[in-house]
């Protein structure tokens, strides 16, 4: 009985500080000078909750950052861009990407701190490096193309495909309706590559 009372405190405590970080992202996107206070209300926990785990803004901040950056390593890594084919993994990994990107905008644009500007390096662009890379060893990429441009233009049009999307898509009160479902991900993650390989002109 006390493993399960345990095991039911530890969930708990975890959707406690999943419902204090998807606040923190819905309000500080609105407002970025927003108080712990406010994002407790907004998160349905209590002062104390959120004070006894957040000691300050900074605190919070750099929490954000952490979890969006590993849900972005979460959704690169499941794509499997060292086995996978290498277009089929960038597909993937594309289709991911856009729904964290999507619902976790404000978390990825704050500044990093130096270890976690490492782990975005190794864990984000190292492996898009490496799809890259085997691309043009299977030819799909030319030989003669420069991959660091190929990589910045696909961060581009990643980019533009969410600040699109989240345009066209005002959120609500919940901050879900600007999201990206799977369905539509996978549509845009096929559009974000078929005009990387294959360009606007006429085929």
């Amino acid at each position: 009985m006390a493993r399960e009372n345990s095991k039911s405190l530890r969930a708990d405590a975890q959707r406690s500080a999943i419902a204090i970080l998807e606040a923190a992202e819905r309000v500080l996107s609105i407002d970025s000078a927003a108080t712990l206070e406010r994002i407790a209300e907004a998160a349905g926990v209590s002062r104390t909750t959120i004070h006894r785990r957040y000691s300050n803004r900074d605190a919070l901040l750099a929490s954000l950052a952490q979890n969006a950056h590993q849900l972005l390593t979460e959704a690169i890594a499941s794509a499997r861009p060292q086995s996978a084919p290498p277009l089929v993994a960038l597909h993937q990994a594309t289709a991911n990407i856009l729904i964290v990107k999507a619902k976790w905008p404000y978390s990825l644009g704050l500044d990093l701190s130096p270890d976690l500007r490492e782990q975005v390096h190794e864990h984000v662009y190292r492996p898009c490096e490496t799809v890259f890379r085997r691309a043009q060893e299977t030819g799909h990429i030319r030989a003669n193309v420069d991959l660091t441009w190929a990589r910045l233009v696909y961060f581009a049009l990643l980019k533009a495909a969410v600040v699109t999307h989240l345009d066209t898509h005002d959120s609500d009160a919940t901050g879900q309706e600007g999201t990206f479902d799977a369905a539509t991900a996978d549509q845009t993650a096929a559009l974000i590559i078929d005009t990387l390989f294959t360009g606007i002109g006429p085929t």
